[in-house]
């Protein structure tokens, strides 16, 4: 299928690899200690928890990992004193990249991250800066399955989805954050196949992307999301075709 893909769309082909490099876990936890240290460490209070805690299962997380990064995440475990940071900023092809961190140390993430926005031609800017141009929303990757994109839509929309777009050969399904389970259930009864569902940080618009600049802006975030520190990269950039190409061949 032809048209542009967003960022989320890619971070899932990064999921899968990064499941077979053994990252999974790694990531997962990081998931589950930012949604704590936004939300607490009740489940049954925090959606974005519960939804990390069903990713961590989805791997087969053992469960006393779930719960160390729990504890972690509320600062209950002995040398985790842990600080939320976000640093705003923009990357080649004037993509706004927001970047969350959990640190233990200021003065060694924010040098960190000045470091890989100017090694790949991008720059910090003030908070604020970007942040304004995304929403909090419920993010959900379907694969197309072999129905029409017609068909995929009507689904989609009675599920309770509001929007929903083309992402490379997928399609992204957005909703009220607080509907993603539901909307996730319905369109898995509907006999479509999930990829993903969270809750996300959604750009209002996107930018598209040279080839050039698409290379360069995918090293930043690889680079980003390698940060010991960092524990979520959002972006609004669009990848052209092509540069697609080569990533599905790769």
């Amino acid at each position: 299928m032809s048209g542009h893909s967003h960022w989320a769309g890619i971070k899932h082909k990064k999921a899968k690899e990064d499941a077979r490099r053994g990252k999974t876990f790694s990531r997962v936890a990081k998931q589950i200690m930012t949604a704590v240290r936004h939300g607490g460490k009740d489940a049954d209070m925090n959606l974005d928890l519960k939804y990390a805690i069903e990713a961590a299962k989805a791997v087969n997380m053992p469960k006393d990992n779930i719960e160390r990064a729990i504890l972690k995440g509320a600062g209950e475990l002995e040398g985790s004193q842990l600080e939320a940071v976000r640093f705003e900023g923009y990357g080649p092809g004037g993509a706004a990249v927001m970047v969350d961190a959990l640190t233990d140390n200021r003065n060694r993430t924010t040098p960190n991250m000045r470091k890989i926005f100017g090694d790949h031609a991008g720059q910090l800017a003030a908070g604020g800066s970007v942040s304004w141009s995304f929403e909090t929303r419920g993010l959900i990757l379907l694969a197309a399955g072999g129905r029409s994109e017609e068909e995929l839509f009507e689904i989609a929309i009675e599920a309770g989805a509001d929007d929903f777009q083309q992402a490379g050969d997928d399609y992204e399904v957005s909703c009220d954050a607080r509907s993603l389970h539901a909307v996730r259930d319905a369109l898995r009864e509907a006999g479509l196949e999930v990829e993903s569902a969270e809750v996300t940080m959604v750009p209002q618009s996107y930018v598209d992307l040279s080839v050039d600049d698409g290379r360069k802006v995918l090293k930043m975030m690889e680079d980003l999301e390698n940060d010991e520190d960092v524990t979520a990269v959002y972006s609004n950039f669009n990848l052209p075709p092509e540069l697609m190409a080569e990533l599905d061949d790769a």
